[in-house]
Order: C-alpha cells, then sequence, then structure tokens
C-alpha cells in the first residue's frame, strides 16, 4: 500500500485475495509470495528462472478457480466429455496464452513491470514442451484450446515424455540432433496426481476358463505390468469461465525398489524393473527403423490408451453410472492411427474385466470412438508384425481376431465372391508376413470416420479406405482442419489485432468468419498504409531474431518467401530451392538483372533416421552458403535456415510471412495447418491444389492465391503412363542448368557426390515430380514478383486473405466435430467462491 491511495482502495486491497485478485497491487504481492514461498528465493539472487516460475504459479492459481468449478460443474450435471485420445500434444508455450485467454495481459505486464521486470523476457524464458512432431500434435492443441473457448466438456489425453522431440542444432550445415530437456527447470503447469494411477499390462501369455455362471472367460497373465501416473495440465477457454484437463500419462513401476533383488546384492538389479517400466514415458517417438524401436512405440500407444480408458471407466462408475451407457457419456476421438488400439483395449475391459456380453460391448465400442485419419501415404497406415503384436498384448491379438473374424463375415454377406476386397478389408494383412492394420481396426470400431480437407477426404474414399467407403459410406465425412486465432492472431501478432479490433471491435476472436467486415476497409488508403507498416515492424522483429540467430542479416523491405514445415520429400523444399538456384543464375549470367530483393526462409526439423530429409537441409544451408556470400548477387537474394522451429518461434515467423510456400505433390498433404496460420497473418500462398489449399483458395479468390503445379488426377494419370523425369530434365534448359550447377560441386566445395543421392533420386525416380512441376513453379514465382511490384495492391490482396479467413478457425471445425461426431453439448460454467472456515473447506 501507498501513502497516496485513498480510504476506497485500501478497502478493496484488503478484500482482494492474492491468489485470484486482479489489481497491480495484488498480482505484485502475489508474484513477490510466490518467489518467497514457492521458488524459496528473495529478488537479489533469483534468476530469471525463478522469476518466470514465479509469475507462472501466480498466473496460475488464477486459473485454478476456474478450473476447479469446471470440473465441479461437470461432475455435477453428468455431462458427457469428448476424450482427445492423441500421441502428440504440441502446445506450446502456457504463460502469454493464458494472459491471453484470462484476459489479465496488460495488468501482469504493469505489476511485473512496477516489481522492476521486463515481462517479454519471462515470457521467453518459458521452455516449450516438445510433446509433439509438427501438425499433428499442434492441431492437438488448437482442438483443446477451441474445445474449451466453445465450452465443451473435454480432457486431451497422452503421454508425458521425459524427452520431447530433439531440439536441431545446425552444425556445418547439417542437422544435430539435441536431447529436448524441457523438464530440466520445472513445469508449473501440471499437477502432480500420484493417487491417479493405473497398472498396465504388457507380454505373458493368456488362459481361458468357464466362470461360475458357465460363461466362458479369458485372464491375461502379463510378464510385465507398468504403472501410468496422471499429470493435469489446465487448458482455459478465451474468456470464459470453462478450464478443461490435459491429462498425460508418466510411465513407473509399481514398485520401484526390489527388495529381494537387494538383498542377495543384485544392486542393479534391485531398480532395474523401475528403469525399465520408465522408459515407456521417456522419450517421443523413437526412431522405430529397428526392431526394439517399433515394440516401444506400440508400448508407448498401448500403455496410454490403457490408462485413459481405465480412467474413462473410473470417472463414469464414479458418478454411478452403468458401463452399458458409457458411450453416452464420452465421445472418444482417435487422432490418427496411434491410438487405435483403443479399439481392443475398450472390448478388452468391457468383456474380461467388467464381463459384458460381446454384442454389447461392441456396440458400446463403436457408438464411443470415432477415428481421424491424416495420411493419404500407404506407408503411413500403421502396422505391426503379428509376432511382435501377440508377444507385446497377446490378449489384444485374440480380441482382433475375434472381430476380424465377425466382421469378415458380413463382409461376405455383401461381397461373397469378391476374395481380394475381403482381404483389403481383414484387419490382418496376409500378404506376406502377416500384419495387424491399425487403420482397419480403427475404421471397424468406429461409429465415424472424417479426413481433415475436402480434398483429403474425397481421395480416402478413393484410395487407402475406399473399400471401407463403399461397404460403410453412412460413417464418413469431412472435418477440414483449423487452427485458433488466439495463439495464431492475437498473441503472436499484437499490432494486426489491435488494428483489426480498431475497425470491427474484437468480437472476430472467437469469431472469425467476422474478420469478413475488414473488407469494407481493403479501399481505404490509410488503412492500407497501417496494415504495411504493420508487416514491416514485425519483418523488422523477425530479420533481428535472424541475425541474432544466425549472424545472417536480411533486408526488412525485402520479399519474406517462407516455408516451415516438416523436412519431407513430399513437401519439396528442394523445389524451393531450384527455384533459388535459377534465380541465382539470372544474376550470374547478367548482374544487373532486374530483380525483386527476396529472403528465403525455411525451417522445420528431420526425423533423425530420415537420411534424405537430412540432405535436403544441408542442401538448404549449402545454397545458402554461395548465394548470401557473393558479391555479384548484392544482398538482392538471401537464404536462411531457422534453426529448432517449433511453436515458439512459429509466432514470430507467421506474422512476418508475406509469401506462404504450400507446395507438396499435389494428392499427399491431407490438409496442412501452416498454410492457415500465414493466410491468418496476411501473407498470400503460392501452392499445389493440395490439402486444404484448394479451401483456402475457394475462399479468398484465385485471383488472391498463386496457383501452379499439376492438379492430383494429373499426377495419377502422369504416373499411370510412365513419368520419366530425365525427360523434364534434357528439355528444359533452365532445368538442366539448375541440375548440372548443383552436379558440378559449386555448392559443396567441389564435393560432385555430397548432392549425388538428391539429384539420382530427381533424375531417375522423382516420386514427388518436381522437375514435372519445375516450370510451372518458377513462372509462377515470376507472376508473384511482379504481384509485389505493386505494392498497394499486394497490400489490397494481403487484407482479403485475412478477412476471408473465418473458416479456418479451429472453433468452426469442432462446431462440426460436436454436431456431426461427437453429439456433445456446451456446459457454461459459473465461477464458484470457496470461503475456508476454521471447521474446514466450505463451499
Amino acid at each position: 500500500m501507498t501513502a497516496s491511495m485513498d480510504p476506497a482502495q485500501i478497502a478493496a486491497l484488503q478484500i482482494e485475495d492474492d491468489r485470484t485478485g486482479l489489481s497491480i497491487e495484488t498480482l505484485r504481492r502475489a508474484l513477490a509470495d510466490n518467489l518467497f514461498y514457492i521458488q524459496g528465493k528473495y529478488p537479489e539472487i533469483a534468476t530469471k528462472n525463478d522469476f518466470y516460475m514465479a509469475l507462472a504459479y501466480t498466473v496460475r492459481d488464477r486459473l485454478l478457480k476456474r478450473w476447479i468449478s469446471t470440473t465441479r460443474a461437470y461432475v455435477k450435471n453428468n455431462v458427457k466429455v469428448v476424450c482427445y485420445l492423441s500421441a502428440e500434444f504440441l502446445m506450446g508455450p502456457h504463460l502469454a496464452n493464458n494472459l491471453i485467454n484470462l484476459g489479465i495481459y496488460e495488468q501482469i505486464r504493469k505489476a511485473v513491470e512496477e516489481s522492476g521486470l521486463n515481462l517479454e523476457e519471462l515470457i521467453e524464458q518459458e521452455e516449450e514442451p516438445g510433446l509433439g512432431n509438427g501438425g499433428l500434435g499442434r492441431l492437438a492443441a488448437c482442438y483443446m484450446d477451441s474445445l474449451s473457448s466453445l465450452e465443451i466438456p473435454a480432457i486431451g489425453y497422452g503421454i508425458r515424455y521425459e524427452f520431447g522431440i530433439f531440439d536441431q542444432e545446425i552444425r556445418n550445415g547439417w542437422q544435430a540432433e539435441i536431447t529436448d530437456k524441457w523438464l530440466q527447470w520445472g513445469n508449473p503447469w501440471e499437477i502432480h496426481r500420484p493417487e491417479l494411477g493405473y497398472n498396465v499390462k504388457l507380454g505373458g501369455h493368456t488362459e481361458s476358463y468357464t466362470d461360475e455362471h458357465g460363461n466362458y472367460r479369458v485372464r491375461w497373465i502379463p510378464n510385465q505390468i507398468i504403472k501410468g501416473i496422471a499429470y493435469d495440465t489446465p487448458i482455459l477457454g478465451y474468456q470464459v469461465n470453462t478450464a478443461n484437463i490435459l491429462r498425460l500419462w508418466k510411465a513407473e513401476a509399481p514398485e520401484s525398489f526390489d527388495f529381494q533383488a537387494f538383498n542377495i546384492g543384485d544392486y542393479y538389479g534391485a531398480v532395474n524393473k523401475k528403469v525399465v517400466s520408465e522408459n515407456i514415458s521417456k522419450v517421443l517417438y523413437p526412431n522405430d527403423e529397428q526392431v526394439q524401436g517399433k515394440q516401444l512405440r506400440l508400448e508407448q500407444q498401448y500403455f496410454f490408451v490403457s490408462c485413459s480408458l481405465q480412467n474413462m471407466i473410473r470417472i463414469h462408475q464414479d458418478h454411478g453410472n452403468s458401463l452399458e451407457t458409457f458411450h453416452e457419456n464420452f465421445a472418444a476421438q482417435l487422432n490418427d492411427t496411434h491410438p487405435a488400439i483403443g479399439v481392443a483395449e475398450l472390448m478388452r475391459l468391457l468383456v474380461d474385466e467388467h464381463h459384458i456380453d460381446w454384442d454389447k460391448a461392441w456396440d458400446i465400442t463403436q457408438k464411443t470412438f470415432g477415428y481421424t485419419n491424416h495420411t493419404l501415404l500407404p506407408e503411413a497406415l500403421e502396422k505391426w508384425s503379428i509376432n511382435l503384436f501377440g508377444s507385446t498384448l497377446p490378449r489384444h491379438l485374440e480380441i482382433i481376431y475375434e472381430i476380424n473374424r465377425r466382421f469378415l463375415d458380413q463382409v461376405r454377406l455383401k461381397y461373397p465372391h469378391d476374395v481380394a476386397k475381403i482381404a483389403r478389408l481383414s484387419l490382418i494383412d496376409e500378404t506376406g508376413d502377416r500384419y495387424v492394420r491399425m487403420a482397419n481396426l480403427a475404421c471397424v470400431g468406429s461409429h465415424a470416420i472424417n479426413g481433415v480437407a475436402a480434398l483429403h477426404t474425397e481421395l480416402l474414399k478413393q484410395t487407402v479406405l475406399r473399400d471401407f467407403y463403399e461397404f460403410s459410406p453412412e460413417k464418413f465425412s469431412n472435418k477440414t482442419n483449423g487452427v485458433t486465432p488466439r495463439r495464431w492472431i492475437v498473441l503472436s501478432n499484437p499490432g494486426l489485432t489491435s488494428l483489426i479490433s480498431s475497425k470491427i471491435g474484437d468480437n472476430w476472436i472467437n469469431h472469425l468468419e467476422d474478420l469478413r467486415q475488414l473488407e469494407r476497409f481493403v479501399e481505404d488508403a490509410n488503412f492500407r498504409q497501417q496494415w504495411r507498416q504493420i508487416k514491416l515492424e514485425t519483418k523488422r522483429n523477425l530479420a533481428n531474431y535472424i541475425q541474432k540467430k544466425t549472424g545472417v542479416v536480411v533486408n526488412p523491405e525485402s520479399l519474406f518467401d517462407i516455408q516451415v514445415k516438416r523436412i519431407h520429400e513430399y513437401k519439396r523444399q528442394h523445389l524451393n530451392v531450384l527455384h533459388i538456384i535459377t534465380l541465382y543464375n539470372r544474376i550470374k549470367h547478367n548482374p544487373d538483372c532486374e530483380i525483386v530483393p527476396r529472403t528465403f526462409i525455411f525451417g522445420g526439423k528431420a526425423a533423425p533416421g530420415y537420411y534424405m530429409a537430412k540432405l535436403i537441409i544441408k542442401f538448404i544451408n549449402s545454397v545458402a552458403e554461395v548465394v548470401n556470400a557473393d558479391p555479384d548477387v548484392r544482398d538482392r537474394l538471401k537464404v536462411v535456415f531457422l534453426p529448432d522451429y517449433n511453436v515458439t518461434l512459429g509466432q514470430k515467423v507467421y506474422p512476418a510471412a508475406e509469401l506462404s510456400e504450400q507446395i507438396s505433390t499435389a494428392g499427399l498433404e491431407a490438409s496442412g495447418t501452416g498454410n492457415m496460420k500465414f493466410s491468418m497473418n496476411g501473407a498470400l500462398t503460392i501452392g499445389t491444389l493440395d490439402g486444404a489449399n484448394v479451401e483456402i483458395r475457394e475462399e479468398v479468390g484465385e485471383e488472391n492465391f498463386f496457383l501452379f503445379g499439376l492438379r492430383t488426377e494429373e499426377v495419377y494419370a502422369l504416373k499411370a503412363r510412365g513419368y520419366n523425369p530425365w525427360e523434364y530434365y534434357n528439355s528444359n534448359p533452365q532445368l538442366k542448368e539448375v541440375i548440372d550447377l548443383i552436379a558440378s560441386g559449386i555448392f559443396s566445395h567441389g564435393d560432385t557426390g555430397l548432392f549425388r543421392p538428391l539429384l539420382d533420386s530427381l533424375l531417375y525416380h522423382d516420386p514427388f515430380i518436381l522437375l514435372a512441376d519445375y516450370q510451372s513453379y518458377i513462372d509462377c514465382q515470376e507472376r508473384v514478383s511482379q504481384a509485389y511490384r505493386d505494392q498497394d495492391n499486394w497490400t489490397r490482396m494481403s487484407i482479403v486473405n485475412v478477412a476471408r479467413m473465418g473458416k479456418f478457425s479451429s472453433d468452426r471445425s469442432i462446431r462440426e466435430y460436436c454436431q456431426e461426431i461427437w453429439n456433445v453439448e456446451p456446459v457454461t460454467i459459473e465461477l464458484e467462491e470457496y470461503v475456508q472456515s476454521k471447521a474446514g473447506l466450505n463451499v
């Protein structure tokens, strides 16, 4: 308190609770208390991380009232809950996002500044949880945000990986993988629930028996039991009281110490079970080239699904509900095939553990699960060898055989003479070594199957899931992906957020379709100038970051041409590089040629065992080394690879982008979500008609989208005719010059063999049709340059892109899931007051 405060202010301070109050003085006091009582530090010796932790706990305190009120309301009303089962949740940093959703960003900023600290520095201090590889995990995070913002009861279930996806360093142009120790400084957002644990069996064998009622039963005798312990993180909605749960499971041994082993002198054996058990949740997605890696991945998937389903059953029964109504209280969504083992596990729990009749259990199971497919690549549809699966999950293999027997009986009734179709629909692949097909299990065991973009869903029906579509067309629907505007505009791009809200109010933040109102201002010259200025500021911020991180100086006035995503041949980062070399050749032929200055920015991680993807990273960096240093270029071209691309870095990159590279081979990208984040921040897209690009182009208008390349059906036709990339190389002098320049060793210090695997793949195989799309891409990039010369019109196109992005909010996606698949309704949460008395806690 200060001497200048009037009595009313003093009275207000006296009744404001340190743990929920929002006045500047209360927030400052709470920050100091948390530093002292939780971190055990005083300001003079506190580290930046101590201050961050104290601030995080201060914010978390203000979440918990909403979280507890939410939980109590769900229990009281016995609501239906969405359970989102995902092996990945790429949440991003929590602090700033929670400030946005609580609506206290400015109060916290002032309180922190008056305490002598810098809020931006504390936000930067937060270690990002690397609990996902890319789009799949980030989609799950966006959906958790939308579920809470729409007040939909939900639990996200996954794995609390001790080590997330690797941190990426670039050494001599190559990717180096560094352990992601995201938990080393503590995680203030999670609450450990040691009392919430479930045993998970692995290995062993089964025994059949007849119970006292004469019923056939099976018991599973495992050779290993692992305990899953829950860690809960509150996921708050935007300016609502709903705070749902992200529940992640950590693996532990049921008994951490083996006294028998210890007593006979086996000191290492005494703790070995603990070490072996904890491996299950130790690291995100091991390199699964080896048998051991595949087994660990299967064990991970089963571990988190079993814990989650056991938890759901416990919640259901604690409410006094019969398991026969389980599907009426839970809608479980399988985020790709990773949790598909849930179909067999729920059957095991219902039939073996709770003695429900098979037919009834199967009805409950099918009505509980929905399956989202995320890939068109046949090799990406998970399958497990019978030997591996049976040795790891012997009871589940028996259950899958029984599901398959009954399912194929239905198939034979419909297709009695089509042996090939019956074989394709089977849950067991019998074509060579026998495998369990997880996508088939997910399709049979779910009442709903969806793709994640209109094109993707249609291609699913025509290709990888065609037989299932023909057998059960009523199960199929499309749910185009979306992203949350809270993180990807409001938090990432505060300048643009302020400008938009000054014109149309802030209702658009949770009703993104309201952005359409911006079209009224497209012809407002002053508005366009403000728009350009904000984009320039974000580009300057990114330029400063690039110089600090890589040492490369880039021109903020140049065209920021950006491709950030996982490195994969089908995403065709190397096609982008072929364009860079094409421009470089033009400059070398005529150093005074007129060229629009461009900064090419790449980012993304390659899977550790994916050699070609890692070679593409080396290729990008090697071209950058030559282009950036050549005096003939005169800074008109700059090439940058940003290391360790993640959510935090994405929040800097998307607002600064002017050209979004979405150049995958048509028919291979399921949806994409980076394409949406770019467009929401005013970047224009150059892309193929692939994934959600199709719908983005439909929404923004073809005149505001740079389209190139073969269509999906043209790709299929070209391959069917017999695609020969060598013909494209020989018949296109510009392309030949680019390929020959790479082969000469100019980008590899004279080593003509370094990029030979990449060139051989392009010239003799080219599975992703780069050379066929090359000229179309180059011509389209020329149209981009022409358009960029007219800055005023480019700005018009940018505004229109943002204005027409309403469809791509994850809020729209979640509403569709709720109405068409989950049958779940919103529940409005009222904050409850809690009063502590000497007699105990009273509500």
